[in-house]
Parts: C-alpha cells; sequence; structure tokens
C-alpha cells in the first residue's frame, strides 16, 4: 500500500502536527506500507527580507496558489491519501483522483470563529478562513477524530457526519518514560531549583484554552495550604504572555514561578518525573497529549473534569473545575496524600493508548476506504 501523508506547512511550526505526520510515517513504515510524507512548498515564505507580519501573507500564497498543483502531482502516485490536519481541508480538492482520508483534531478555531466562545475575537480574515476550513472538512467522506470530544463536536457542526468518522486516540509521539535521577537532577539544576524543592508542573502554549492565568490562579490559591507554601510552578511552553507577568508581579509570585521555553523532549521527560504533578486545567482540548505524557513519567495528573481530559485520563488523574481556582486548590489539596496513587493508575491507563492498537485501526481504517472506493462507493468528495 502507497500511502501518501499531506502535513503541514513547515514555517508556521505547527510542531505538534508535524510530529504527528513523522510518527506516522515512521509507525507505518515499519508496518510495510510504502510512505510518503510532503508538505506544501515553500515557494516565498522564507524569502530573508520579509518582515514577519508579511511572511503569514506569503505564506498563504505558497499555501493556497502554489500548494495545490503541486500536492495534486503526488497524490496521483499513491493508492490513498491521508491529510493530517483538518486545517488543511482544502487540499481534499487536490486528492479527488484518489481514495483518501483526513484526521480532524478539534473545532476550537472553527467554533471560535462561529463565536461559540464570547470572549475569543477572531477577525474577518480568520472567520473567512475557518468557514472555508469546515466546508471542505463537512464534505469528506472518511475523517479521523482524536477523541470523542472532536467526534461529537463535528456532530454539531454537521448532523449525521458521525457515519464517515472514526475515533483513533493517539498514542505517545516520542518514547516518554520515567526519566533517571540523574537527569531529574540536571533538569532540577537547569530550572534553577535544589534537590529538595517541590514543584507543581504546566505544559502548553499560550491558545486561550490552555488557562495558563487559570494556572496561576490555581497556583496561587494552593500556596495557602500548608504543604505547597514552599513550592515552586515549573511553566514549559511558550514565553509568558504580559497579562501572565503582570499577574505574577502583582500576587508576588514572580519568584515562585519558573519559565522554560521551546524545552527538548529530554528536560521535559525529566520535568514530568520530578514533579508533584502535572497541572493541567484546560478550558478545552483536541486531545491533550501532556496527559499521557505525564502518566507515562510516572506523574501525577490534575485536570478539568471535562471531556476530552476525562476521557484521556481515565482513572488516572485527579480532576477539577478549571473554573474555580479556589475549589480546585481545596480539592489538590485534600487529596494530596493520594496523588502518589494516581502513578500507577496513569501507567494502567496508557495501556488504552498503546502504539501498535493506533496503527492497527488506521491500517483497518485506510483498508475501509479502499474498499469503499473499489466497489464504487466512494468518490473522495461528496457531492453538493
Amino acid at each position: 500500500m502507497k500511502v501518501l501523508l499531506i502535513s503541514n506547512y513547515r514555517p508556521d511550526k505547527q510542531q505538534s502536527m508535524l510530529r504527528y505526520a513523522e510518527m506516522l510515517q515512521r509507525e507505518l513504515s515499519n508496518r510495510g506500507c510504502d510512505v510518503d510524507v510532503v508538505h506544501p512548498p515553500v515557494v516565498l515564505g522564507n524569502l530573508p527580507f520579509l518582515p514577519k507580519p508579511a511572511k503569514k501573507w506569503i505564506g498563504y500564497i505558497d499555501k493556497y496558489l502554489f500548494a495545490p498543483g503541486y500536492l495534486r502531482r503526488h497524490a496521483r502516485k499513491a493508492d490513498i491519501v491521508h491529510i493530517c490536519d483538518h486545517s488543511n481541508s482544502m487540499y481534499l480538492q487536490t486528492t479527488s483522483s484518489r481514495p483518501s482520508l483526513i484526521t480532524c483534531h478539534d473545532l476550537l478555531a472553527v467554533f471560535a470563529a462561529r463565536g461559540a466562545f464570547p470572549h475569543v475575537k477572531t477577525g474577518l480574515t480568520g472567520r473567512i478562513q475557518q468557514r472555508w476550513i469546515a466546508a471542505n472538512l463537512v464534505r469528506a467522506q472518511h475523517i479521523v477524530c482524536m477523541s470523542g470530544k472532536t467526534q461529537d463536536d463535528l456532530e454539531t457542526l454537521s448532523p449525521g457526519i458521525r457515519l464517515r468518522t472514526q475515533v483513533i486516540h493517539h498514542t505517545l509521539n516520542w518514547s516518554y518514560a520515567p526519566a533517571s535521577s540523574a537527569a531529574v537532577a540536571e533538569a532540577r539544576k537547569t530550572a534553577g531549583l535544589d534537590s529538595e524543592t517541590e514543584y507543581l508542573l504546566h505544559v502548553g502554549g499560550n491558545q486561550w484554552y490552555k488557562n495558563r492565568l487559570g494556572v496561576l490562579r490555581i497556583f496561587l490559591e494552593l500556596r495557602r495550604y500548608r504543604q505547597f507554601q514552599n513550592a515552586k510552578l515549573i511553566m514549559a511552553g511558550k514565553p509568558w504572555t504580559p497579562e501572565m507577568l503582570k499577574y505574577c508581579e502583582s500576587s508576588g509570585l514572580k519568584n515562585s514561578v519558573i519559565q522554560r521555553v521551546e524545552v527538548a523532549n529530554e528536560e521535559l521527560q525529566a520535568l514530568y518525573s520530578g514533579a508533584i504533578a502535572l497541572l493541567f486545567p484546560s478550558y478545552e482540548e483536541g486531545f491533550g497529549w501532556p496527559i499521557l505524557e505525564a502518566q507515562a513519567c510516572g506523574c501525577p495528573v490534575i485536570t478539568s473534569d471535562r471531556a476530552p481530559m476525562t476521557e484521556i485520563a481515565g482513572n488516572g488523574a485527579l480532576f477539577i473545575d478549571p473554573d474555580s481556582p479556589d475549589l480546585a486548590a481545596r480539592s489538590i489539596a485534600e487529596h494530596t496524600a493520594d496523588l502518589p496513587l494516581l502513578r500507577e493508575a496513569g501507567f494502567q491507563n496508557l495501556r488504552r493508548f498503546g502504539r501498535e492498537k493506533m496503527i492497527n485501526s488506521y491500517l483497518e481504517f485506510y483498508k475501509k476506504v479502499l474498499n469503499r472506493a473499489e466497489i464504487g462507493l466512494d468518490d473522495t468528495m461528496c457531492n453538493g
């Protein structure tokens, strides 16, 4: 089986999406598939003299004018075409001659553009783009959803589309496991911590749904409890926003919260392994990779009591209300003694997300797509 994976435009630096395509390429190749990964070509997007705002618009020329013909030529050589990110749903038009499917990770941007989250403002061009993405996505005959929550959201977007979807959970996209004591000590040293100081860990970017300001608010409330008075908080991911910096300064947390920006997988593994717990009170997610990463490293998970976090964490987490920092902190404090028990529960939960199980599911789905094409039930795109 010759599989073409259409990945993301590299200058956009959507690392999780790039890693997803790389993981599929590696694992499908290991199972005997002939796999090729292609990206929308970078024709103008890397011109060195362009200011940053201009690169975004020039990138649209690469992605929407130059890419279709390039991708169409590659698609002709494949048995099946897998578009790895729903934000590239317009590329389904380039696969019209071949059986195809698309992965839907989440619909947060689509719903935000429709006003579903009043506090999130989307500009005119963003609203147009998200309508375009949604219009192409709902025409796809075969859709993989990362979680039951994403599948439910897709059904809300287009009633009846569930019949064309299948939930295939992610597995880890890196080999996370409990780190050695030496690696943990080195990560502590890099973060400026001594060997005795305990810390909570948060992992994520600055998207609104990551609730990073909420992380700080919960941590502030936690410090009112004796067992957390001397604890630190490490925030791994993107640099703080001005709002977060202002909050840390005004609340007296500046010396208790540590930034670790764009950490490598090895350091992140060590940070998970040495933490009291992962504090992950997201409002929304498509999946929630840090939950599984933490569980793989033996790090207790504290996350939101809403889907898909409940779906992904299973029995291996303490669930809190992300909208109530004081109640969340109280629940954490009251269950501090239970956190070590979540270590084994996390390992048990991780078994649901095995790599072999995931790849078997993809191969079965690919066969379904190919079989439908052979008997004439699928011409890749719906009419109308």
